[in-house]
């Protein structure tokens, strides 16, 4: 009997090897702790016998990433993805069923020996092979960074739907092992309860979320912030697991929620760390079910589930993505991505278990099937591209035309500009380039944009400047600076992680709506940001100082001033309603106005006598009625002074704690 020392040790061991091994064979973690789980579990070398404990734990994992995954996801988000969710995700689920019933009743008649089955056990078997794994899928493309891409969009809209279709098969399922009440009624009862509670969570708890995270913020304190993240998580899930819905749902509707307010990167930092871990221990746990010596008996089945699961998923996703208007790339690499088992369909079939719908042998080849499926998956998804070469050649070798065409084209430039993107703004940007006959070259998506551009002699061609291969074709180690000109954050962000990595020292320019993200873009290697709300606003200016009669070269000097501190005065603005809330809360400062009430604290006092953090807020004027006063460490506050606060949110709140209470 171990300890629970013993056991936690063993665990951790055991994972930090099994990962440490994968991440030097450069596989994803994910099949270390699957590894993990086969390894020690009770059907190898029995290790780790009860794990029923390590499973309630485990349980979590899922709930957490399902939160993450919520917050790449706002509500208008999901809005806008509905044709993808609710009419790509409701068709691939549907008919997947379908198909899995005709499946298992075709195996059954082939294969006589395997015994009879029920057209309820069938469809309750087809409900879990429908699933895919949202845990593998998701963390993949973001390790990848293409959870922006339209194959990426396409491939988390259909996972999202199965993970909404879970909760009404689990309600489901029992109904058709007991084969009592009407079923069609009880889908109804559903339906109802999970719109009953999504309107709670989404309307109700979005007016809530929003203020209630503010008021723990301005306490100041991470360790109350992060108690108050576990809360609103788990609480969440717990409201629709007694609505008889499951917990999964009401994190990733938790995660939706947060995505709405300006804290919804420092919660995607805080909570990372909880969800790794649980969700290694999820995958370890699945790891656990594999009984090696039942595969190796039914090697046979085993194969023959897995085999013909993978070819129908596959080629039912990827045919009804090329139907729902994707190119054949996309389509089959998005049938790749989703042709594996998944995390609720173990949840499903240890229900159908429970409820002893097929025969317990079937039961356990069927999860060997899927721990296989879920092995695989990871090096299908790594691989797509090589696979997806072979299934659709006129589609990639065009490509490969193209890039050869354009290392071709380039291979005699030296020093040029590489334009990612070649919209009005590339545009403009190659006219003037041309003027100064500076050599460049120009990536851009839009055929019929390139055709044109290409007739009128633009040295532009077809490719996606967010791949590696497209920027090495165009010589990025040969160019004298990349300019990416699409303001798409996501987009630029994977040209700058690739740009960065093929030539680290090569200076990149990055256009951006406004400066909401401009430190992001910094972090991740961006030489310079030119903000379009901001330069359109020194233009303007400028032209007004001109009309008034300023002399140019001062209106010039100001500008670089401005340009030159990287637009830091002009960064900073008061916030309203309708602006966008930046995503970089921490290093963003904005400028905020306090009124000073009677009763306020800082009545009667000096400037001097505040402790101000000074590395997050300053006060940069302060008005007494229609007079405004310099700023100076003797001057004492008056009741309806107004203060003109310049700082992050986290310190403007601090400071508004400081002068009211």
């Amino acid at each position: 009997m171990q300890s629970s020392l013993e056991f936690v040790l063993l665990m951790l061991g055991a994972a930090v090897i099994g990962v440490v091994i994968f991440r030097y064979l450069q596989l994803p973690s994910i099949l270390g702790y699957l590894a993990v789980g086969v390894a020690i579990g009770p059907h190898s070398t029995g290790l780790v016998s009860d794990t029923q404990s390590l499973e309630g734990l485990a349980e979590f994992g899922v709930v957490f990433l399902m939160f993450t995954v919520g917050l790449e996801f706002s509500l208008s988000q999901l809005l806008a993805m509905r044709k993808i969710v609710f009419g790509l995700g409701l068709a691939q689920v549907s008919i997947s069923m379908v198909g899995s019933i005709i499946l298992t009743f075709a195996i059954v008649f082939v294969l006589p020996q395997l015994g009879t089955t029920t057209w309820q056990a069938a469809l309750a078997l087809g409900g879990a092979w429908a699933m895919s794994s949202t845990a593998i899928v998701s963390k993949m493309l973001a390790e990848r960074m293409e959870l922006e891409t339209d194959y990426g969009r396409r491939v988390i809209g259909i996972l999202l739907f199965q993970d909404l279709a879970v909760v009404l098969l689990l309600i489901i399922v029992p109904t058709l092992a007991h084969g009592t009440g009407d079923i069609l009624l009880i889908i109804g009862m559903a339906l109802g309860k999970t719109a009953v509670v999504l309107v709670l969570l989404l309307f109700v708890g979005k007016k809530f979320m929003n203020k209630w995270l503010e008021i723990v913020a301005r306490r100041n304190s991470q360790e109350l912030f992060m108690l108050n993240l576990l809360l609103m998580t788990l609480g969440a899930a717990w409201i629709t697991e007694q609505a008889g819905l499951s917990m999964e749902l009401g994190a990733f509707i938790a995660g939706m929620l947060i995505s709405e307010t300006r804290y919804k990167n420092e919660v995607d930092v805080d909570i990372k760390s909880f969800r790794d871990v649980l969700l290694g221990l999820f995958f370890i746990t699945i790891g656990m079910m594999l009984d090696m010596s039942l595969v190796l008996h039914y090697w046979w089945f085993v194969l023959l589930i897995i085999v013909s699961a993978f070819l129908y998923k596959f080629a039912l996703a990827a045919w009804l993505t090329r139907l729902f208007g994707a190119s054949r790339g996309v389509s089959l690499k998005t049938g790749l991505a989703l042709a594996q088992a998944g995390e609720f369909s173990f949840v499903l079939v240890n229900q159908i278990s429970g409820l002893q719908m097929v025969e317990p042998w079937v039961v356990q080849v069927t999860m060997a099937s899927m721990v296989l499926s879920m092995l695989a998956a990871p090096f299908i998804i790594l691989n797509a591209d090589k696979i997806v070469m072979r299934f659709s050649a006129n589609e990639w070798i065009q490509q490969s035309l193209e890039l050869t065409k354009i290392a071709s084209s380039s291979m005699a430039l030296q020093r040029h500009v590489i334009l990612a993107g070649f919209g009005r703004t590339g545009q403009n940007i190659a006219t003037l380039l041309e003027e100064e006959q500076v050599p460049y070259r120009a990536l851009d998506l839009d055929l019929e944009r390139v055709r044109k551009a290409e007739a009128a002699g633009a040295n532009v061609s077809y490719a996606d400047a967010t791949r590696r291969e497209s920027l090495v074709a165009a010589g990025i180690h040969r160019a004298s600076s990349l300019i990416i000109t699409f303001a798409n954050i996501h987009a630029a962000l994977r040209v700058l992680y690739y740009a960065k990595e093929l030539a680290p020292n090569l200076p990149v320019i990055v256009r951006s709506y406004d400066d909401s993200d401009f430190d992001k873009l910094k972090a991740a290697g961006a030489d310079e940001v030119v903000p379009e709300v901001i330069e359109s606003s020194l233009v303007l200016t400028s032209h007004a100082f001109m009309v008034y009669g300023i002399p140019t070269k001062r209106i010039v000097k100001r500008a670089q001033a401005a340009r030159a501190s990287r637009y830091a005065r002009l960064r900073e603005y008061f916030h309203g309603e309708t602006d966008a809330v930046p995503t970089d809360t921490e290093s963003y400062w904005r400028l905020h106005a306090l009124r000073l009430p009677a009763g306020a604290s800082a009545i009667g006092k000096t400037v001097g006598e505040l402790d101000l953090p000074a590395n997050h807020v300053e006060i940069t004027a302060i008005r007494r009625g229609t007079e405004k006063l310099t700023v100076k460490d003797d001057l004492v506050f008056c009741e309806n002074d107004v203060l003109v606060l310049r700082g992050t949110s986290e310190g403007i709140a601090i400071v508004e704690d400081l002068l009211l209470k």
